[in-house]
């Protein structure tokens, strides 16, 4: 079994002996650690006791080798939309298809609040006209990046209303891709 005992304990950071200390009987540094690289086989009662210490879900720390997770390609604040200063990605649904990527809002703008995060399904420009009328992530240069709403298409060029109130309509010539939104994930 593959675990993410490791990412999780440091995402915390925690030591192994903080975790060891907090299992439920306590347990030693070596064991947690033989655990974690997977020298020793994790039973779910061991599981269940690391879940446990660390404050998460037993399904937390296990990692399927067929699930990919969805890369954050952007970052949507007050500003606009951002490239994520570090690595990030969201976990899928139970059966993503390829080229999925993701949005995180970090600040409310037009319908969408902080917290949410966003799939998109990347489209080629042969499938532009599948996304009117939709938001849309569209890639500038230099790193940059648009998310609006498509609402129009001339040849190359993408006409694109940003959300929010008050903002003028832009035109995108010849993106190499564009990802519409298809689903959005709000906590409760």
């Amino acid at each position: 079994m593959i675990t993410a005992i490791r990412e999780v304990r440091r995402a915390k950071g925690l030591t192994l002996d903080d975790v060891a200390r907090a299992c439920d009987p306590p347990t030693t540094a070596q064991t947690i650690g033989r655990l974690e690289t997977g020298t020793r086989t994790v039973s779910v009662g061991w599981l269940n006791r690391i879940a446990d210490a660390l404050g998460v879900t037993a399904a937390d720390l296990v990692k399927l080798p067929t699930r990919a997770e969805i890369p954050v390609a952007a970052i949507l604040d007050a500003a606009g939309a951002h490239a994520p200063k570090h690595a990030a990605t969201l976990a899928p649904p139970p059966a993503p298809a390829p080229g999925l990527i993701a949005i995180t809002v970090a600040q409310g703008v037009g319908d969408y609040r902080s917290g949410d995060a966003l799939w998109c399904e990347t489209l080629g420009p042969s499938e532009f006209a599948r996304a009117l009328n939709r938001d849309v992530l569209v890639p500038r240069p230099a790193g940059r990046f648009l998310f609006a709403r498509l609402i129009g298409r001339e040849g190359d060029k993408l006409h694109l209303l940003p959300l929010g109130v008050g903002n003028r309509q832009q035109v995108i010539t010849a993106p190499p891709w564009i990802a519409p939104a298809i689903r959005l994930v709000r906590a409760l």
